[in-house]
Formats: structure tokens, sequence, C-alpha cells
């Protein structure tokens, strides 16, 4: 039987949350703390750890089938791939940043300056939809320091929380690129491996799709039902039980997370009680 590859990052946090969704998609699988090659071991999947930015290459080349990676990389690098799945999670930004005492936000104070980066393909490409002539430093590495020592005048890197470039007096001028993890496929993939991709996707977006909801239950006076029902931005209806009271019912149904608190408001105000939310593992539709 064929076995769909896989190229995951080796270490680091993207590593760790990639396990982790594969693995809530019921697939078992070691990491790569011992080995760069380990096979699932209840699906026909075989995982190969590897550099974040040697991903691209590997898909390219038909080495892997499939990869998770960050979207700066393919940016970055521009290989023949093709994004199936944005993932959700390792989010950052790709920013110009520049020393805190720099009071102006206009993007010519960077034309004929020195930047310092480890992405120079993407900041390239920005600087000249811009129209903006400078000096680009390729570096590894702590960029951060890159101003600091005198090399640079700012720097384009990549930015999570904000405390590395907080740490080492410099401030976010301009957001070049919005990146997360992504599940990236290579352009040459043969009938019976597209289909396990098939199946792999069907998995991950259950999982992806509960993670965004939460079931929720609550008891209702019957006369209210239909009102209440109104409020709950459901799949298709909301479940409605009767409760042993006579009069009342209980309705279940499933809510975005990002609406919870909003519509918990509006189902007080109407009159529901006893409300119960509750995280979802897979929801498949």
């Amino acid at each position: 039987m064929s076995k769909l590859k896989i190229a995951l990052q080796k270490q680091g946090r993207l590593s760790e949350e990639s396990i982790r969704l594969l693995r809530n998609c019921g697939i078992a699988i070691e990491n790569g703390e011992e080995k760069l090659k380990v096979s699932a071991r209840n699906f026909p999947l075989e995982v190969l750890y590897l550099r974040n930015a040697d991903i691209p290459q590997y898909l390219e080349d038909g080495v892997a089938d499939i990869g998770i990676v960050g979207k700066n990389i393919l940016v970055e690098q521009q290989k023949k791939v093709k994004v199936v799945e944005h993932l959700g999670f390792s989010r950052c930004r790709l920013c110009l940043a520049v020393p805190k005492d720099i009071e102006t936000e206009d993007l010519s104070f960077f034309a004929g300056k020195k930047i310092a980066t480890s992405y120079p393909n993407t900041l390239r490409r920005f600087l000249q939809s811009h129209n903006i002539q400078a000096e680009i430093h390729k570096i590894s590495g702590s960029v951060e320091i890159a101003p600091n020592i005198g090399l640079a005048d700012g720097i384009c890197d990549l930015v999570s929380s904000g405390s590395t470039l907080f740490k080492n007096g410099l401030r976010e001028m301009h957001t070049i690129l919005e990146s997360e993890a992504v599940l990236a496929r290579g352009s040459r993939l043969a009938p019976d491996k597209s289909a396990l991709l098939d199946k792999l996707l069907f998995r991950i977006r259950a999982v992806l799709r509960a993670a965004g909801h939460r079931y929720i239950l609550m008891n209702v006076p019957t006369a209210k039902v239909p009102a209440i029902s109104r409020i709950l931005p459901v799949l298709r209806s909301p479940t409605v039980l009767p409760l042993a009271q006579e009069g009342w019912s209980s309705l279940h149904s499933v809510i975005a997370e990002d609406r919870l608190w909003q519509v918990i408001d509006e189902l007080q105000a109407a009159g529901a009680e006893g409300i119960l939310v509750i995280p979802i593992d897979k929801m498949i539709i």
C-alpha cells in the first residue's frame, strides 16, 4: 500500500503543533527526537522531520508529497507548491521595524537605508512594489541586533508578540505579510496518494472546524423555544428535548466561539437558564 509522505519541522513550536494536529486527527506518530523518518501506526502516512526552510524544496522535488510549513517560507522561496489548507496555528507577521526613536510611519524612510533581514526575496518584492530603493543585508539568526551594532537602519523580521523587538529597542512600523502554518502539496501527486490526502484533509478540517465552535445547551421555557431558537446561529436547527418539569425544554446547539458571549447575553435576556458550554472534539458537516 502507498504511503503519503508528509514533511514536518523537526523541532520548535511549529513541530509541536503539527504533531498535535495529526494526533487530534487520530493518527499515531512519534516526534522527531530520535528518528528523522517515522511511519504512523494506524494511517498510511510517513513523516519526514526536516528544517522548516527545506520543506518547500522537498515538496517541489517530490521527495515529500505534502508538508506543514510556515506561509512566510513559501512566500519567500516561491517554489512550485500549492497551499491546500490554512491551519490557523503558529501565527506571526513579517514586519519592518525601526529603532524606537524613529517616529515616522512613512515607508519612504527606508529609501537609501540599509535593512537587515532573513527574508530578502519577500522584502525586495515589497520594496519594489512601493518604488523604494534600499540596501538589503541578508543575515541569519538574531536580526534584531543589526541596528544596535550599526549594521542596518532597520530590519525586516518575523514578529509574534513583539517582545523581542521591544527588548532590543525596536518598534514595528509596517506589516508586510501575515503568516500561519499551512498544509502544502507538491505539483506531482499520484492518484492513490491524492485519495489519501483527501482522507487526511477530511480529518484535519473536522478538527479545525471544531476548534472554532462550542456545543451549547440550556434550559428554556417551552413556550419560548421558537424565539430562543432564532437567536442561535446553528448548523441546521437546534435539538429540543422535553425536561421532566412540565413546561420546560432542553435546547442544544452549536455556536461559533467568536460570537459566544454576545449570543449568551441574548439568550439570558430571552429567558434561557442553566447554560452550559462544552468544547467540541471533532465537527463533521
